[in-house]
């Protein structure tokens, strides 16, 4: 077993289940790339607007404190009777942790102590914010919709630039991938149906972290052991030291030191890399790059654009009340559902 465990996995695999949760365009090297961090506030303001103009949740008791987009995706989100294990350690560091959530069936089971003969497929989700921000309690509507959707889903944290630059958030997704493949018959979870999700920054990590076989390597896992990668408007081809995520890398480095791109090593999954039409923070010539790259490599990639989607809409639009912004939802689950069923 990788890292270690605040509990221990079997304590927190029996958790309870869950029926509450309170909670860039990174571009061609010569083009513009606005900073996530700085204007993701504004960028996510829709999903309050929309949530509060279908009168779908109450937020009385949080009056106190500042009421994020995020928080108002996972309100809607609530209550789906998923199960939820918080805060297990896959590393020793700050931010090495990840939580679990199991599909209805599987929580239940383990609730009751039943005896569980079936195995699930895994995603393992991490979650973007140029590399600076982001937390997986925000992202528990993603667990959520994937958990409804028959897969054991980890969403991780991990190790924030500036002060844990690349590799250190690349090295960390690979870590939690890792802590799952290696847990995954403790958490009823088929090791040869896992497969890696990420969007934006996320998607950058995910998709580093498996096509390069050096960051999977300590672990003795290869890129083809994982079943399938998906990633939702990453910047994956840009030059970053244009902009205000150079922060997030070492002073030195060069986009062909860090690009994925430019960094394909081992025997390749399938990969799902998806865009975003109305996207102005991670132009599509980065997923562009990033599939001729992985083609060239001899990898099969599945390319898809996901109609009226801003780079918020990209994931919002994960949470099951607000699918009817765009598709990505079922883009996501048509290709795992093909790949890990």
């Amino acid at each position: 077993m990788i890292g270690s465990d605040k509990r221990t996995l079997q304590n927190v695999v029996a958790s309870r289940t869950d029926n509450h949760i309170g909670v860039g365009h990174a571009t061609h090297e010569t083009t513009a790339h606005s900073t996530m961090s700085n204007t993701k506030p504004r960028r996510l303001a829709w999903i309050a607007t929309v949530v509060f103009a279908i009168g779908g949740v109450v937020f009385a008791a949080q009056n106190a404190q500042a009421l994020s987009p995020l928080t108002v995706v996972n309100g809607i989100t609530a209550g789906q009777g998923v199960g939820v294990s918080s805060d297990i350690l896959y590393g020793d560091e700050p931010e090495q942790d990840l939580d679990i959530y199991y599909p209805k069936p599987l929580a239940q089971a383990i609730n009751s102590q039943q005896a569980i003969k079936d195995t699930y497929p895994m995603v393992v989700f991490v979650y973007g914010g140029s590399w600076e921000n982001g937390t997986k309690e925000q992202y528990a509507f993603v667990g959520k919709s994937l958990a409804r959707a028959g897969y054991v889903t980890a969403v991780i944290n991990y190790r924030k630039a500036p002060e844990h630059p690349y590799p250190d958030y690349v090295e960390d997704t690979a870590k939690a991938i890792a802590w799952s493949y290696d847990n995954a018959m403790s958490l009823h979870v088929d090791p040869q149906r896992l497969a890696v999700m990420g969007q934006s920054a996320g998607a950058f990590n995910a998709v580093a972290a498996v096509s390069n076989e050096d960051f999977l390597a300590p672990y003795g896992i290869q890129p083809k052991d994982i079943k399938a990668v998906v990633g939702i408007a990453g910047p994956y081809s840009y030059d970053f030291r244009q902009f205000d995520s150079a922060s997030a890398f070492p002073a030195d480095a060069t986009p062909d030191q860090v690009m994925p791109d430019r960094q394909i090593k081992g025997e390749q999954p399938p990969y799902l890399l998806l865009t975003a039409e109305n996207d102005e923070i991670v132009y599509d010539v980065n997923t562009i790059n990033m599939t001729k790259a992985l083609r060239d490599y001899g990898a099969r990639v599945e390319t898809s654009e996901i109609e009226g989607a801003s780079h918020a809409t990209s994931i919002g639009a994960m949470a099951p009340p607000l699918r009817w912004l765009n598709d990505v939802r079922a883009q996501v689950l048509t290709y795992l559902d093909k790949e890990l069923k």
